[in-house]
Order: C-alpha cells, then sequence, then structure tokens
C-alpha cells in the first residue's frame, strides 16, 4: 500500500527516505503531514536547549540509607540527606 518516498530537508536540504512503514506509522497516529526533516535534523531541533550530559558536573556523595556511594547533579549541603537512585526511587515508591 505504502511505498518508500524520497524527501528534501527543509534544514539542510539533503534528500531522505520517507519508509512505508513511516508513513504507515503517520497514518496509525493520524498524522497529516509529511515530515520535513531529515532524521539527523529532527534529532538536532528536539535536543536544542538541552543541555549536554557530559557537560553537566556530578558530584558524589554517600547515601544516607545505605551508605553507597552516589552520583548526584547538584552540590550536597550537609542539612539535607542524600539517596542513592535505588534507595531515593525505593523511597518514592513506598
Amino acid at each position: 500500500m505504502y511505498e518508500d518516498k524520497k524527501l528534501i530537508c527543509k534544514d539542510c536540504g539533503e534528500e531522505f527516505v520517507f519508509t512505508a512503514g513511516e508513513q504507515e506509522f503517520y497514518a496509525e497516529k493520524g498524522f497529516q503531514n509529511e515530515p520535513q526533516r531529515c532524521k539527523a535534523c529532527r534529532q538536532a531541533r528536539k535536543n536544542a536547549g538541552k543541555p549536554a550530559t557530559e557537560t553537566r558536573e556530578f558530584f558524589t556523595a554517600t547515601c544516607a540509607n545505605c551508605g553507597k556511594e552516589a552520583k548526584i547533579p547538584f552540590q550536597p549541603s550537609n542539612d539535607r540527606p542524600v539517596y542513592c537512585s535505588e534507595c531515593f526511587a525505593a523511597m518514592k515508591n513506598n
């Protein structure tokens, strides 16, 4: 029913393929417009404005519950406990 289509990316001008499977997915979701950007440009646009995880600074702390080392994205302070991801998830679920 669907056949691969060649489209031109509106950002980079490169040709990309809108596959039959992608067309079927778009139809199932009710999308009426074809994609206007190639996969690389869509990904770049999606990630624009997000900080890169490599540039994010992580700190090391000791979990207040189990005593394991925890990597956290904020500077720990002595007035509040810090939990590792496992203990934090367990506390959140309870």
